[in-house]
């Protein structure tokens, strides 16, 4: 099959598109997914750029986490899903304590059967391939935090693939009384779309300093020191880059434990529309210009989610 890979750490430079690598074997519990479109995040790059060496699998690696395809073949074990079923979901159940060596920039990748969920109907394969970490991500992190009806939330950089979903979440899943987020001047009206009620303009104030305090500070860019500030008494701070920048009290990091049931439990909100995805105006890029797409997402210039799209 067709895949991307690279064979040694360093820049976007060192990922080849190979022609020849094998179509994976999947486990009893897993299906063979064809992968119609796959997502960037940015763990793929740091994760590429030799951050993770702990925990990689000997080289060469075949990145990528989000999929969105069709069920060709499924293991004996396997319980719910069937050929020809349509997918989605992030490959990785523990991205940073065992990351996969087969990922998504493939034409097909194996996948644990836990870990997928049936695609909405009413998204097409690029608008699903865009949901499954950073959704999940913003998710656990509003469950971890026990957020719950009637709080307010602060969410920074809330233009991201992450923080776009936590302002989402939080008001039309878990029903905060007042979402506030971060971004540059330019997004601004995108934070209020997505449904923040307070949109900051970080080129122009500091969060920390202003007068509100928050029952939830949601740190999705790496400002623990300044999110902490902006905590109520009684409140807390979620962090998702913890493991770079650790978060003073009364915050606290997590890695995502990625999971098929919690895209099966956020479905409806999806199908209904009131959560959706934000793509970056130059999604999709096409299979041959992964190394393009990802020049662009490490500029930190996109606008929500990079979808790789069609893959062969």
């Amino acid at each position: 099959m067709k895949a991307w890979k690279y064979d040694e750490y360093g820049s976007v430079d060192v990922l080849k598109l190979s022609t020849d690598m094998a179509v994976p074997e999947i486990n009893d519990d897993q299906v063979l997914v064809k992968v119609v479109a796959a997502a960037l995040n940015p763990v793929d790059y740091r994760r590429r750029l030799g951050q993770m060496k702990a925990a990689d699998p000997p080289l060469p690696v075949i990145p990528g986490l989000d999929v969105a395809g069709i069920v060709v073949k499924v293991g004996s074990e396997v319980k719910a899903l069937k050929e020809g079923d349509e997918v989605y979901g992030d490959v990785n159940e523990k991205a940073l304590d065992k990351p996969t060596k087969f990922g998504t920039l493939a034409e097909y990748v194996a996948v644990d059967e836990k870990l997928l969920a049936l695609k909405p109907k009413n998204l097409d394969f690029i608008e699903a391939a865009a949901l499954p970490l950073a959704i999940e991500t913003a998710y656990e992190g509003l469950e971890r935090a026990n957020f719950t009806k009637g709080q307010s939330i602060l969410v920074l950089n809330g233009a991201g693939g992450v923080g776009s979903f936590v302002i989402q979440l939080a008001k039309h899943v878990f029903g905060a009384s007042k979402v506030a987020a971060t971004s540059s001047t330019k997004k601004l009206e995108l934070l209020k779309s997505l449904g923040a009620d307070v949109a900051i303009d970080y080129t122009k104030e500091k969060f920390e300093d202003l007068p509100d305090k928050y029952d939830v500070v949601y740190d999705a860019i790496g400002q623990p020191e300044e999110a902490v500030k902006a905590v109520k008494e009684g409140g807390c701070a979620v962090s998702i880059t913890d493991f770079e920048k650790p978060i003073p009290p009364p915050g606290f990091g997590f890695v995502l434990t990625s999971s098929g049931s919690m895209l099966t439990k956020l479905s409806p909100y999806l199908e209904s529309g009131k959560v959706k995805p934000l793509l970056d105006p130059k999604t999709p890029f096409p299979f041959e210009k992964v190394n393009e797409a990802f020049s662009y997402l490490e500029s930190h210039r996109a606008t929500g989610k990079i979808v790789i799209y069609p893959i062969p």
